[in-house]
């Protein structure tokens, strides 16, 4: 099977080193597997997204010397393939429509149970207000609405054999492993997602386990961040009879004095450096990939802004 991994930006800011560091992994893991490095852009949030960001996108990684196959994806061109998921979801009864606000949803949680999480990787976790049994689900999935999925119904479908009665998947990061957990698990540290967003009309983890499938994608290559969140995926990857790829969850970005990078640091953006005559080598020195073998992961950190 031909390696084939993706970097998958948004348009809603400038790339920073964190991002340098997420696509020049992958492109040299791609490289040295003699593999295919896909680019896919993230651009389901059309509030934020812009086409300017998204131009700067590409100038960013061919500067970095990145090359990726052609036929770029976006994801604003595959709603309709976002909507047949959801419709099929939906007539199994394993949706529901919310109402919750944000407010409605911390006054449900101002007492939580004792011994149950209250935030999970997607958040606040859900206390079920709005959940419906799937007998009590019918007539055409509500447009323009919120959808969660029912994760005790979703997980006790996906494991009605026995032989799948767990969930894995293996994460190649310093320590390789087979992860391992249960329904248990995600119904309790999970809970019931939201799978369309009334803004969007789906939602990132819907979004990111189709479009892995429709691009073929082996091999997952991501920040730490986003560990926990895999769970998420390999639920849906079984709901949807899909394959679950491997994943290399990297140490994260940050500054000297340990804070995580975000759009917002644009004293580290990638064409800032640009500007100032940095070079492509320069940056893979800054993210600790300099002189490193294709394909290691590593941990790392980056000057603070007076330093760079």
């Amino acid at each position: 099977m031909t390696f084939r991994t993706r970097f998958a930006p948004s348009p809603t800011g400038p790339l920073h080193l964190g991002h340098a560091y997420s696509a020049l992994l992958a492109h040299d893991m791609a490289v040295a597997q003699n593999g295919e490095f896909l680019l896919r852009i993230e651009d389901i949030d059309q509030s934020r997204a812009r086409p300017e960001w998204e131009t700067q996108i590409y100038e960013d990684l061919e500067w970095l010397g990145l090359s990726w196959s052609p036929n770029v994806m976006r994801q604003s061109d595959r709603f309709a393939a976002y909507d047949e998921a959801l419709d099929a979801l939906w007539a199994q009864g394993l949706l529901y429509p919310c109402t919750c606000s944000r407010r409605d949803i911390a006054n449900a949680l101002s007492a939580p149970q004792e011994g149950y999480p209250t935030h999970g990787p997607d958040g606040v976790i859900y206390p079920g207000t709005c959940r419906l049994d799937d007998h009590q689900i019918s007539g055409p999935r509500p447009k323009g609405a919120v959808m969660r999925l029912n994760m005790t119904l979703a997980t006790s479908r996906t494991q009605q054999d026995n032989a799948l009665s767990s969930y894995r998947f293996k994460d190649m990061n310093k320590d390789p492993q087979d992860v391992v957990f249960t329904s248990q698990d995600v119904t309790t540290n999970v809970g019931d997602i939201v799978l369309s967003r009334k803004d969007m009309g789906t939602s990132y983890h819907l979004s990111v386990v189709l479009d892995d499938v429709s691009q073929g994608i082996t091999d997952v290559i991501r920040g730490a961040d986003l560990f926990e969140a895999t769970q998420i995926h390999v639920v849906l990857q079984r709901l949807l009879s899909s394959p679950t790829p491997t994943y290399h969850h990297h140490k994260l970005i940050r500054d000297n004095t340990g804070k995580r990078l975000a759009k917002r640091d644009d004293a580290r953006a990638i064409s800032k450096f640009r500007r100032e005559g940095y070079t492509p080598e320069d940056i893979r020195k800054m993210v600790g990939l300099s002189g490193q073998a294709s394909g290691a992961i590593s941990s790392v950190s980056v000057p603070s802004t007076t330093d760079v």
